[in-house]
């Protein structure tokens, strides 16, 4: 945590946005997943879906910094699908990306309340990603935005990996980059590289202005993909190399690559 403390220099407050330079142990990662998987083109104009949790605001100021500094050029701008959960107010982030000068697309669509009526035993997680994402494919369309950036790691990604083995029987995990079935939009996951604990670290050592449980209704509802965090991170204190021989097993299930 201290060299990441170093690398950066902190928010002043909510709503007082300032760029952020991530540190290169964040940085490494992203861009060798970019660069292995063809994220960015020179021209893309990409849409970052920001939850206002710790994963979605340090790819905010991951893409923000190689915007300016990257020799691709490509346009960004930033959408949040607030659910209208009780107890979840994203709002405050509409002036932290006004502050970046972001451009940034508010949607609001009571997801909760839709799935009581709809999701029929499913999961709400489930649900309500399906919902975000056709919310996120209409602005994107819209809004003439060819690229839908996702803030999911390499955490997730094994998550997603094992609950598929487990459950179904497949070998299937988040694509890192992949066409929507219309053909009309990129989705990608710069962040597929990144361990968890590194957003974490960064969120608060540049004091990046975290929404407290991004998503609340998800923490008070079970959760498979919580059952297997837990039991991953059991079996990482066994095994410090568990995540790399995830990464080395789900890498061809991830998208086209080059070398690593």
């Amino acid at each position: 945590m201290s060299s990441v403390r170093k690398a950066i220099a902190p928010q002043e407050a909510f709503g007082r946005a300032v760029p952020v330079k991530p540190p290169r142990s964040l940085m490494r990662p992203v861009g060798r997943a970019i660069a292995d998987f063809d994220m960015i083109h020179d021209g893309d104009r990409i849409l970052l879906g920001v939850s206002g949790g710790k994963d979605s605001l340090s790819l905010l100021h991951i893409l923000h910094h190689l915007q300016r500094y990257a020799p691709v050029k490509f346009a960004l701008g930033a959408i949040t699908v607030d659910p209208e959960v009780e107890g979840f107010d994203p709002s405050k982030l509409k002036d932290y990306l006004a502050n970046l000068g972001i451009p940034y697309f508010y949607r609001e669509q009571p997801i909760l309340e839709q799935a009581r009526e709809n999701m029929d035993g499913k999961s709400f997680c489930a649900y309500c990603s399906r919902m975000k994402r056709g919310i996120m494919y209409t602005t994107a369309r819209k809004e003439g935005y060819n690229v839908l950036a996702l803030a999911q790691h390499l955490d997730d990604l094994a998550e997603s990996f094992i609950m598929a083995a487990f459950h179904n029987g497949m070998l299937k995990t988040m694509k890192a980059n992949y066409t929507n079935r219309d053909g009309d939009l990129r989705i990608i996951r710069p962040m597929a590289y990144v361990r968890e604990r590194q957003t974490r670290d960064f969120a608060a050592a540049a004091g990046l202005p975290v929404i407290p449980d991004s998503c609340p209704a998800c923490f008070s509802m079970p959760t498979q993909r919580q059952h297997f965090k837990e039991l991953l991170a059991e079996e990482e204190k066994g095994n410090k190399l568990l995540f790399h021989s995830i990464l080395s097993a789900i890498r061809p299930l991830m998208g086209k690559k080059t070398a690593y």
